[in-house]
């Protein structure tokens, strides 16, 4: 008798995923989900979706969504967690929205440690819009913005959020982390699902960053993207758990 090991999680809808080949904003979703219902929570759970590659996520889980402006994500979920504080929210967001017009929402929602959930994919690039360097571009990398290179001289270096999240007192659970191999989402899986134990448990801000690929933007094959955010990404952007309060330890 044949014994299925794997299957689609019931946070999932039956809706396809639209993204483009070896984008790992599907894996991410899938462990999203996965954590919802692991948790028992779907039916208690009201995600945010802002524009974006990010903003297709609407359509792929069997959660309440409410659709964001471009960066507001988070102050429609604060709003939403201030009146219905019995609901489990969660923002998920890519890295030009999150860390850009949304970046005085992302520090300000964890300096007062709102009880929501943040997750953030980053992909060092604007996706859907095409192309164009964001706050987390790396130093050098090229974009349809920054054709030689990002300079830093001229824009700064690469802006890394979940260290700026963990200095602020209301973040109680900060984590970076990767899905690039088997191993990696099994420690992307845990870090999320304790970010939404964290607002179950009403301890505070939780934030997770979660290194993405865009094969498109990037003009590599997926199997080069895996490789290049390897060896490009992971030594600049430190993965593990960045932030973990008391509190949280005893989850």
């Amino acid at each position: 008798m044949e014994k299925q090991i794997f299957k689609r999680s019931k946070g999932l809808s039956d809706v396809p995923f639209s993204f483009c080949p070896g984008c790992t904003h599907g894996i991410i979703m899938r462990l999203v989900a996965e954590s919802l219902e692991e948790l028992d929570i779907i039916e208690d759970t009201i995600g945010v979706s802002p524009v974006g590659c990010a903003g297709f996520c609407q359509n792929f889980f069997t959660c309440d969504f409410v659709g964001a402006a471009h960066g507001r994500a988070q102050a429609v979920g604060t709003g939403i967690k201030r009146s219905l504080p019995d609901k489990m929210v969660f923002t998920y967001q890519g890295d030009g929205d999150i860390a850009s017009i949304g970046t005085q929402h992302a520090i300000h929602t964890a300096a007062r440690g709102e009880k929501i959930t943040s997750i953030m994919v980053n992909n060092a690039i604007y996706g859907m819009t095409g192309g164009q360097m964001a706050p987390t571009t790396l130093e050098g990398m090229k974009t349809s913005t920054s054709p030689y290179g990002r300079d830093k001289a001229l824009t700064g270096a690469p802006v890394d959020l979940p260290k700026l999240i963990a200095n602020l007192e209301g973040a109680v659970y900060v984590a970076s982390v990767s899905v690039d191999s088997p191993k990696n989402i099994n420690e992307a899986k845990k870090a999320i699902k304790k970010a939404f134990m964290v607002q179950k448990a009403g301890l505070g801000f939780a934030f997770v960053s979660v290194l993405s690929t865009c094969p498109t933007n990037w003009g590599l094959s997926p199997a080069e993207s895996m490789k290049w955010l390897r060896d490009n990404m992971m030594p600049i952007y430190e993965l593990g758990e960045l932030k973990v309060t008391e509190e949280v330890k005893s989850l």
